[in-house]
């Protein structure tokens, strides 16, 4: 969607009512299924490493799914601007209220499976529970104007963003964050996203597959000593979502010869958590590019190198 059309769509919905914005968005998802195979064949790849037992029809059937699923993190964020209109549950609570009390800050580790989105809204103060101190990293592809909105819709909340380019963070910007965290604040990041070819990366195992994410929520964990926690948040009815808040992670400092390995275990807890979630939730999976890669033996040499290197 583009931005004129989405601003057109939400004011148009504003007189007509929810009706017309699902209407729309339905159109909307199917034209992309229909006009872009090669999105809907990334789709069904996954789904049948999700559910090697059926067949290709059914997996269809999920791409499917995937795609009309996802108008609803934009039909939700319309409704979202009306306070109240949106209810959350939550699981594991706790485990931030408690980070938050003590002071120590945090790093939250969210996902391209839900509404990250309402998740971050969540976590700063629109549901129940305390408010807490949020900076968004984000990646900024270039003509994503829908993401400009959605981004602008955030920082309305009082939540700190920084939009990174396609290339590495900034030191500035790393500086910031650390510094974010030192000061009792929860910093959050993506996990299953890499934004450019060049982008530091571990390779976990997923469903059976390798998978390639970013390195740098895990070094961000370990150079700062914060304590890592797996956020997700879905949805379990009409404008209604539940969050799932794991416990913290920590990953201990470890000298450069064993960085590699330290950081791998952290990536590793991630991904296993990552894989029974998209399980219980896999029309949520909004992770639209190619993630999952060919079974290989070891870790490629390459990626080695960089872990030795930072």
């Amino acid at each position: 969607m583009k931005e004129l059309f989405y601003r057109c769509l939400m004011c148009t919905s504003a007189f007509t009512g929810a009706w017309f914005f699902r209407a729309m968005a339905w159109c909307v998802a199917t034209g992309y299924f229909i006009l872009f195979p090669r999105r809907v064949a990334i789709s069904v790849n996954f789904y049948k490493a999700l559910f090697p037992a059926r067949d290709f029809l059914y997996h269809l059937w999920c791409a499917w799914g995937q795609f009309h699923n996802f108008t609803t993190v934009f039909l939700d964020r319309w409704v979202a601007r009306k306070p109240g209109t949106i209810t959350y549950s939550a699981e594991g609570r706790e485990h931030i209220d408690k980070i938050a009390r003590d002071g120590t800050g945090g790093i939250m580790l969210m996902s391209h499976l839900g509404n990250w989105e309402l998740g971050a809204a969540y976590l700063g103060g629109c549901a129940d529970g305390p408010a807490i101190r949020l900076l968004l990293y984000l990646g900024e592809k270039e003509g994503e104007q829908i993401e400009r909105l959605q981004k602008q819709d955030l920082a309305q909340h009082g939540i700190q963003i920084i939009a990174t380019k396609q290339d590495e963070a900034a030191p500035f910007d790393v500086l910031e964050g650390i510094n974010f965290i030192k000061d009792g604040g929860f910093v959050s990041m993506t996990g299953d996203r890499l934004w450019s070819p060049s982008q530091r990366s571990v390779t976990v195992r997923f469903l059976g597959h390798e998978a390639r994410i970013p390195e740098a929520p895990f070094l961000f964990a370990m150079l700062s000593g914060a304590p890592l926690i797996i956020f997700f948040v879905n949805r379990c009815g009409k404008n209604s979502y539940h969050s799932t808040i794991f416990p913290p992670y920590i990953v201990n400092p470890a000298p450069r010869s064993q960085r590699h390995d330290t950081v791998q275990q952290a990536a590793q807890q991630y991904a296993d958590k990552l894989a029974s979630m998209v399980r219980r939730h896999p029309l949520e999976w909004y992770h639209f590019e190619q993630f999952l890669r060919n079974v290989k033996k070891g870790l490629p040499e390459r990626q080695k190198q960089n872990m030795e290197s930072a």
